[in-house]
Protein backbone atom coordinates (compact mmCIF):
# COMPACT_ATOMS: atom_id res chain seq x y z
CA UNK A 1 0.00 0.00 0.00
CA UNK A 2 2.04 3.26 -1.43
CA UNK A 3 1.89 6.72 0.29
CA UNK A 4 -1.18 8.29 0.77
CA UNK A 5 -3.09 5.34 -0.88
CA UNK A 6 -6.51 5.10 1.15
CA UNK A 7 -7.02 1.16 2.70
CA UNK A 8 -8.84 -1.56 1.01
CA UNK A 9 -12.59 -1.61 2.51
CA UNK A 10 -13.92 -4.68 3.27
CA UNK A 11 -16.33 -6.02 0.43
CA UNK A 12 -19.31 -8.77 0.70
CA UNK A 13 -16.83 -10.69 -1.36
CA UNK A 14 -13.78 -10.43 1.41
CA UNK A 15 -15.70 -11.21 3.79
CA UNK A 16 -18.93 -13.96 3.82
CA UNK A 17 -21.77 -12.58 4.94
CA UNK A 18 -22.51 -13.94 8.50
CA UNK A 19 -24.84 -16.96 8.83
CA UNK A 20 -25.58 -16.85 5.34
CA UNK A 21 -27.61 -19.68 4.37
CA UNK A 22 -26.11 -21.39 7.04
CA UNK A 23 -27.86 -24.32 8.47
CA UNK A 24 -26.54 -26.56 11.89
CA UNK A 25 -24.57 -29.42 11.58
CA UNK A 26 -24.08 -28.69 7.99
CA UNK A 27 -20.31 -28.22 8.19
CA UNK A 28 -20.17 -31.97 9.93
CA UNK A 29 -22.99 -34.25 8.61
CA UNK A 30 -21.82 -36.64 10.87
CA UNK A 31 -22.19 -34.62 13.93
CA UNK A 32 -24.52 -36.67 16.92
CA UNK A 33 -26.98 -34.84 18.70
CA UNK A 34 -27.30 -34.96 22.46
CA UNK A 35 -29.47 -37.75 23.92
CA UNK A 36 -32.91 -36.23 25.25
CA UNK A 37 -33.19 -36.40 29.43
CA UNK A 38 -36.17 -37.59 31.48
CA UNK A 39 -36.84 -33.66 32.29
CA UNK A 40 -36.72 -32.94 28.67
CA UNK A 41 -39.03 -35.88 27.18
CA UNK A 42 -41.50 -35.16 30.43
CA UNK A 43 -41.75 -31.46 29.19
CA UNK A 44 -42.31 -32.59 25.59
CA UNK A 45 -44.89 -35.14 26.53
CA UNK A 46 -46.58 -32.28 28.52
CA UNK A 47 -46.39 -29.68 25.67
CA UNK A 48 -47.78 -31.94 23.02
CA UNK A 49 -50.51 -33.12 25.31
CA UNK A 50 -49.64 -36.78 26.42
CA UNK A 51 -48.83 -36.46 29.71
CA UNK A 52 -52.39 -36.83 32.26
CA UNK A 53 -50.20 -36.58 35.98
CA UNK A 54 -46.22 -36.26 36.93
CA UNK A 55 -45.69 -37.06 40.54
CA UNK A 56 -41.88 -35.69 40.66
CA UNK A 57 -38.96 -37.16 42.71
CA UNK A 58 -39.29 -37.08 46.55
CA UNK A 59 -43.31 -36.51 46.20
CA UNK A 60 -45.33 -38.82 47.96
CA UNK A 61 -49.39 -38.55 47.78
CA UNK A 62 -51.89 -41.34 48.89
CA UNK A 63 -54.86 -42.19 47.84
CA UNK A 64 -57.10 -43.45 44.90
CA UNK A 65 -55.20 -41.89 41.48
CA UNK A 66 -57.30 -42.09 38.23
CA UNK A 67 -55.70 -40.70 34.74
CA UNK A 68 -56.91 -40.74 31.04
CA UNK A 69 -54.13 -40.48 29.04
CA UNK A 70 -50.00 -40.98 30.34
CA UNK A 71 -49.25 -40.92 34.00
CA UNK A 72 -45.21 -40.51 35.11
CA UNK A 73 -44.38 -41.90 38.88
CA UNK A 74 -40.85 -40.63 39.81
CA UNK A 75 -42.37 -40.10 43.51
CA UNK A 76 -44.15 -42.22 45.90
CA UNK A 77 -47.65 -43.52 45.21
CA UNK A 78 -49.99 -45.58 47.79
CA UNK A 79 -53.36 -45.94 47.30
CA UNK A 80 -54.86 -47.92 43.92
CA UNK A 81 -53.84 -46.65 40.10
CA UNK A 82 -56.60 -47.00 37.35
CA UNK A 83 -56.73 -45.67 34.24
CA UNK A 84 -59.21 -47.55 31.40
CA UNK A 85 -56.79 -46.84 28.54
CA UNK A 86 -53.91 -45.04 30.19
CA UNK A 87 -50.55 -45.58 30.52
CA UNK A 88 -48.27 -45.74 33.46
CA UNK A 89 -44.60 -45.00 33.61
CA UNK A 90 -43.12 -45.82 37.10
CA UNK A 91 -39.25 -44.29 36.43
CA UNK A 92 -36.37 -45.23 38.23
CA UNK A 93 -36.65 -43.83 41.58
CA UNK A 94 -40.37 -44.15 41.79
CA UNK A 95 -42.41 -46.33 44.27
CA UNK A 96 -46.20 -47.17 43.58
CA UNK A 97 -47.52 -49.36 46.78
CA UNK A 98 -50.79 -49.92 45.16
CA UNK A 99 -52.91 -51.82 43.09
CA UNK A 100 -52.65 -50.96 39.62
CA UNK A 101 -55.23 -51.55 36.62
CA UNK A 102 -54.69 -49.67 33.20
CA UNK A 103 -53.85 -50.50 29.83
CA UNK A 104 -50.17 -50.20 29.43
CA UNK A 105 -47.58 -50.36 32.27
CA UNK A 106 -43.79 -49.68 31.92
CA UNK A 107 -42.37 -50.45 35.45
CA UNK A 108 -38.49 -49.21 35.78
CA UNK A 109 -39.17 -48.47 39.89
CA UNK A 110 -40.78 -50.74 42.76
CA UNK A 111 -44.67 -51.95 42.99
CA UNK A 112 -45.62 -53.56 45.61
CA UNK A 113 -49.22 -54.88 44.55
CA UNK A 114 -50.54 -56.18 41.70
CA UNK A 115 -50.78 -55.27 38.05
CA UNK A 116 -53.76 -55.46 35.71
CA UNK A 117 -53.27 -54.27 31.92
CA UNK A 118 -55.37 -54.90 29.11
CA UNK A 119 -52.88 -54.57 26.60
CA UNK A 120 -48.83 -55.02 27.62
CA UNK A 121 -46.80 -54.90 30.92
CA UNK A 122 -43.03 -53.86 30.70
CA UNK A 123 -40.46 -54.53 33.44
CA UNK A 124 -37.55 -52.60 32.59
CA UNK A 125 -33.99 -53.91 34.19
CA UNK A 126 -34.61 -51.61 37.24
CA UNK A 127 -37.64 -52.91 38.23
CA UNK A 128 -38.83 -54.47 41.36
CA UNK A 129 -42.05 -56.04 41.07
CA UNK A 130 -44.16 -57.54 44.31
CA UNK A 131 -47.51 -58.75 43.11
CA UNK A 132 -49.61 -60.62 40.72
CA UNK A 133 -49.75 -59.68 37.17
CA UNK A 134 -52.56 -60.27 34.89
CA UNK A 135 -52.16 -58.97 30.91
CA UNK A 136 -51.99 -60.66 27.48
CA UNK A 137 -48.37 -59.47 26.71
CA UNK A 138 -45.60 -59.36 29.61
CA UNK A 139 -42.26 -58.00 28.98
CA UNK A 140 -39.04 -58.81 31.34
CA UNK A 141 -35.52 -57.25 30.81
CA UNK A 142 -32.82 -58.70 32.09
CA UNK A 143 -31.85 -57.49 35.71
CA UNK A 144 -35.91 -56.81 36.25
CA UNK A 145 -36.98 -58.36 39.83
CA UNK A 146 -40.45 -60.12 39.63
CA UNK A 147 -42.07 -62.22 42.60
CA UNK A 148 -45.56 -63.32 42.03
CA UNK A 149 -47.76 -64.88 39.26
CA UNK A 150 -48.83 -64.29 35.49
CA UNK A 151 -51.84 -64.93 33.89
CA UNK A 152 -51.99 -64.56 30.23
CA UNK A 153 -55.84 -63.56 29.66
CA UNK A 154 -56.02 -62.42 25.76
CA UNK A 155 -56.82 -66.49 24.50
CA UNK A 156 -58.74 -66.96 27.55
CA UNK A 157 -61.07 -64.09 26.68
CA UNK A 158 -61.06 -64.29 23.03
CA UNK A 159 -61.85 -67.90 23.64
CA UNK A 160 -65.10 -66.83 25.56
CA UNK A 161 -66.21 -64.01 23.23
CA UNK A 162 -66.13 -66.35 20.25
CA UNK A 163 -68.30 -69.14 22.64
CA UNK A 164 -70.47 -65.96 23.42
CA UNK A 165 -70.73 -65.41 20.02
CA UNK A 166 -71.61 -68.75 18.76
CA UNK A 167 -74.26 -69.10 21.21
CA UNK A 168 -75.83 -65.74 20.20
CA UNK A 169 -75.80 -67.47 16.90
CA UNK A 170 -77.33 -70.27 17.61
CA UNK A 171 -79.96 -68.60 19.71
CA UNK A 172 -80.88 -66.65 16.97
CA UNK A 173 -81.15 -69.32 14.88
CA UNK A 174 -83.56 -71.04 16.57
CA UNK A 175 -85.63 -67.71 17.14
CA UNK A 176 -85.88 -67.51 13.31
CA UNK A 177 -86.94 -71.22 13.10
CA UNK A 178 -90.01 -71.09 15.53
CA UNK A 179 -90.88 -67.92 13.89
CA UNK A 180 -91.37 -69.58 10.52
CA UNK A 181 -92.72 -72.69 12.07
CA UNK A 182 -95.45 -70.13 13.87
CA UNK A 183 -96.31 -68.74 10.45
CA UNK A 184 -96.80 -72.64 8.48
CA UNK A 185 -99.11 -73.19 11.50
CA UNK A 186 -100.79 -70.20 11.35
CA UNK A 187 -101.49 -70.47 7.36
CA UNK A 188 -102.36 -74.33 7.88
CA UNK A 189 -105.28 -73.37 10.13
CA UNK A 190 -106.51 -70.54 8.21
CA UNK A 191 -107.10 -72.81 5.08
CA UNK A 192 -108.63 -75.22 7.18
CA UNK A 193 -111.06 -72.97 8.44
CA UNK A 194 -111.62 -71.98 5.16
CA UNK A 195 -112.68 -75.62 4.19
CA UNK A 196 -114.63 -76.67 7.10
CA UNK A 197 -116.47 -72.97 6.21
CA UNK A 198 -117.09 -73.86 2.32
CA UNK A 199 -118.40 -77.53 3.55
CA UNK A 200 -120.67 -76.31 6.65
CA UNK A 201 -122.39 -73.60 3.33
CA UNK A 202 -122.70 -76.66 0.62
CA UNK A 203 -124.77 -78.90 3.75
CA UNK A 204 -126.78 -76.55 4.28
CA UNK A 205 -127.51 -75.99 1.18
CA UNK A 206 -128.60 -79.24 0.12
CA UNK A 207 -130.67 -79.70 3.36
CA UNK A 208 -132.91 -76.77 1.86
CA UNK A 209 -133.30 -78.80 -1.18
CA UNK A 210 -134.05 -81.92 0.19
CA UNK A 211 -136.76 -79.43 2.85
CA UNK A 212 -138.23 -78.26 -0.66
CA UNK A 213 -139.17 -80.97 -2.84
CA UNK A 214 -140.58 -82.90 0.26
CA UNK A 215 -143.03 -79.89 0.71
CA UNK A 216 -143.94 -79.85 -3.12
CA UNK A 217 -144.62 -83.59 -2.87
CA UNK A 218 -146.79 -83.10 -0.17
CA UNK A 219 -148.82 -80.18 -2.06
CA UNK A 220 -149.12 -82.82 -5.06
Amino acid sequence: MGKGSKPEEATESTYPAANAGYQYGSENPNTVSAPTTDSENIARDIKEGKLSGFVGHGTSLTGDTTFQMMLRLDGHLTGTISSDGGTLIVGNNGQADANISVAVANINGAVNGDIVATDKVHLGRTAKVVGNVTTPKLVIEDGALFEGSCSMVRAREQEQKASSASAQSSSSYQKSSYSGTSSTTASTSSTTSSALGSASGSDSKSDTTDAEKKADAAKS
